[in-house]
């Protein structure tokens, strides 16, 4: 209440218990510790399985930023279908799905077709039960080995990585001379394209004075 005329200073009580409100964080380097022990122990828990899922690789959007790609959300089911995996058995063997994604682009769909087949051809599917394998398991070989320790997937963000690989095309801003100024033929271009209209103008005139001198 705000104080005016000649009415009594108000009480106003100050002095709280502010200190057990007060929250720090000088329990970062303790909980960084926490957390990275309990990620050895998910992988240990979890062996031979992969800790992650395996995620398409999507492109970033906007202008600024749409050159570059990076792990998306899940596969579209167009994705899935083309590499012949149904939308029910995908998340079961460590495929992120996105059903609400849709492909823009046959270059995005090719690549995660590609990315999917080649994690088809890594994987170790072992069988439900022991001594009963159904089509797409595992041999008992590759089960063998899996469980010793060999050819094991720890992350399928290490096995299949997605990379901005910088590509530059063959063409003609490729092509100009040591001896050209890129920058000066950006502008001649620009004043010309400004000046079409002026120009045009000018050489009407022209045109009309001489017309009117012959006669």
């Amino acid at each position: 209440m705000a104080i005016k005329h000649n009415q009594q200073i108000q009480k106003n009580h100050f002095h709280k218990d502010w200190q057990r409100y007060v929250r720090v964080h000088f329990d970062q380097p303790g909980r960084k510790k926490s957390r990275r022990n309990a990620r050895v122990q998910k992988a240990a828990k979890v062996a031979p399985r992969p800790v992650d899922r395996l995620r398409p690789v999507v492109r970033c959007p906007t202008v600024k930023y749409n050159r570059r790609v990076r792990p998306g959300r899940g596969f579209s089911l167009a994705e899935l279908k083309a590499a012949g995996i149904p939308r029910k058995l995908a998340p079961t063997i460590g495929i992120s799905v996105d059903p609400r994604r849709q492909n823009l682009s046959e270059e995005s769909l090719k690549a995660n077709v590609e990315r999917l087949q080649e994690y088809r051809k890594r994987l170790i599917l072992f069988p439900r039960r022991n001594g009963k394998t159904k089509q797409g398991d595992a041999s008992a070989e590759d089960v063998k080995a899996a469980k010793k320790g060999e050819n094991i997937i720890k992350s399928t963000s290490e096995i299949l990585p997605i990379k901005n690989v910088v590509q530059f095309e063959e063409g003609p801003i490729g092509n100009y001379e040591a001896t050209e100024n890129a920058y000066r033929k950006l502008r001649e271009a620009r004043s010309e394209a400004r000046l079409v209209g002026v120009r045009e103008k000018r050489a009407k005139l022209k045109a009309e004075e001489e017309q009117t001198k012959k006669k």
